[in-house]
């Protein structure tokens, strides 16, 4: 090989080097600012806590005549949705039962589903 055809060579492998090692760096820092995600005991992945929404906006008391928001906690087939599935608190979700219980007797909300 002549010198000129060594250069060349050389001057290409250490280009390709360079754009390894910067993908390579790229690659880490994406990695290094990503959330870590949480387990359990067992290895599951654990999901994201929920927040009760009547904690959030510090409702001192649930009103049946409130149809909007008590929708929301009810399945189409009219069934109240349980607490692990809507994130509301256990103090506020027996409070949310008794007032779609009372908007079902007032006939505000059916019992069963439409």
């Amino acid at each position: 090989m002549s010198e000129e055809l060594k250069d060349v060579v050389v001057e290409t492998v250490v280009a390709e080097v360079a754009e390894v090692k910067q993908d390579g760096a790229k690659k880490y820092e994406a990695k290094k600012y990503e959330a870590k995600k949480s387990y359990n005991k067992s290895g599951l992945r654990m999901p994201k806590r929920k927040v009760c929404n009547f904690c959030l906006d510090k409702v001192t008391s649930i009103d049946y005549k409130d149809v909007v928001k008590l929708r929301k906690y009810v399945t189409e087939k009219g069934k109240i949705l349980p607490r692990r599935q809507t994130g509301v608190c256990a103090v506020h979700q027996r409070e949310l039962a008794r007032a779609i219980k009372r908007s079902r007797i007032a006939a505000i909300l059916p019992f069963a589903g439409e």
